[in-house]
């Protein structure tokens, strides 16, 4: 067991809403420690992230602790020893040191104890299984010190044991392995990851939305995607072929771009070819509305770059927008090989940063002047004038656009007429 001061400087700990909480809860015979990811990030100089708290004291306590120190206690899993505390607007989850007594999914039962070390082991990996005090020391029952350091994500006990509890624990596995690992996954918790692999299939679609999401724009998101590969594990989450080549051709042009990582473009290169897998996709990790629409549209045709000019890209960029656009453009950039020197496709990519679409300048107006009638022909007229305007590459002087109303409305009439 490790317990060294080696965190008493970190400013998240020795000042704020931190240090207030592990004060309201270090009296009285009670202790109360940070545990879990922020003390790794803490050593890995990465930022906090959410600060969670662990405490010896009883739900009942810490909330009579609270109101008598006049913070906000809301008992968003009390069945399960956790209180959220909020000092100005910041959240801190305050959880009961416990161990399981029976485990199954997330429905857990537990018993609430004093015993840190039984708290740190019934936690799924060493680098999460740390705790430090308010002093800056920190405790290691498990290895996790050694197992940071070296950047190796492991089981705390048995694998096997650990995902059976738990089998979101396979995803997390990797997930956390992506973001926080180096080279290989550790050897003892993938084999059992496909051993368990089964389990997946009771898991609940938001859960593994949630983890898949997060695996895809962490570091080392296309290596973690491939193992998953290799071992079985992406085509039973995602219920269809999966293309890891062009994820890490993605990842590699959002690079070259300088251009934030985007979760959906991400998703779209590993799991869509066609608008069918955006759908299926969307229905079986039950993403958003937003996440499927933007999925469906990077689907819709992103083969047609392959032959289009500048003239056909800006009409595209007009119908679908610069977002919509640029995904789309991505996404047949990296299933079209993925070349990141290719100057033709930079070119595409950043055509909205350097052409803005005009406005469609022709209006209902100038039809009815034109002798159309309001109704559904007028509707029409305009739809016409707009595609022959788009096909004349976007003019705006008064005699383009004039020869084009004039012809879409001759067009119309005739058609009205036979």
């Amino acid at each position: 067991m490790s317990a060294e001061p080696i965190l008493a400087d970190a400013p998240w700990l020795t000042a704020g809403g931190t240090a207030r909480v592990l004060q309201l809860l270090n009296a009285n015979g009670e202790e109360a420690r940070v545990v879990g990811g922020t003390v790794r990030n803490a050593l890995l100089d990465l930022p906090p992230g959410d600060i969670d708290i662990a405490t010896t004291a009883l739900p009942e306590e810490v909330v009579r602790r609270a109101k008598s120190a006049g913070i906000k206690s809301v008992p968003t899993g009390i069945d399960h020893g956790t209180i959220t505390l909020v000092i100005d607007g910041q959240p801190y989850e305050v959880t009961t040191l416990r161990e399981d007594t029976e485990t199954f999914g997330r429905k857990a039962k537990v018993a609430f104890g004093r015993d840190w070390v039984k708290d740190a082991e019934r936690r799924d990996f060493t680098m999460n299984g740390l705790s430090v005090d308010a002093a800056g020391v920190v405790y290691d029952y498990v290895g996790g010190i050694a197992d940071t350091a070296a950047r190796r994500v492991r089981f705390i006990g048995d694998p096997d044991q650990r995902i059976a509890e738990d089998y979101l624990r396979i995803l997390r596995f990797f997930r956390i392995h992506a973001a926080f690992g180096a080279g290989e996954p550790d050897r003892d918790g993938y084999l059992a990851c496909i051993r368990g692999r089964a389990g997946l299939a009771g898991l609940s679609a938001e859960r593994v939305r949630m983890e898949m999401l997060k695996l895809l724009v962490a570091a080392g998101a296309s290596a973690a995607a491939l193992a998953m590969a290799e071992a079985g594990l992406l085509q039973a989450l995602i219920g269809g072929v999966t293309y890891t080549g062009p994820l890490s051709a993605m990842i590699a042009i959002e690079r070259a771009l300088d251009v934030p990582a985007s979760v959906t473009r991400r998703l779209a290169a590993l799991t869509v070819a066609v608008t069918e897998d955006a759908k299926r996709v969307a229905a079986r990790l039950r993403l958003s509305n937003v996440e499927a629409k933007a999925l469906d549209s990077m689907g819709h045709r992103w083969w047609r770059f392959a032959t289009k000019d500048e003239a056909n890209a800006r009409r595209l960029l007009y119908r679908l927008g610069a977002e919509r656009y640029h995904d789309r453009v991505l996404l047949g950039w990296a299933r079209g090989g993925g070349d990141v020197t290719s100057s033709r496709w930079r070119e595409f990519a950043e055509l909205p940063q350097r052409w803005a679409a005009p406005k469609f300048p022709l209006k209902a107006a100038d039809f009815i002047a034109r002798g159309m009638a309001e109704g559904p022909a007028l509707g029409h007229v305009l739809t016409l004038a707009e595609d022959a305007w788009l096909a004349a590459d976007f003019p705006l002087d008064e005699a383009a656009l004039a020869s084009i109303a004039d012809q879409a409305a001759a067009r119309v009439s005739r058609d009205q007429r036979t």
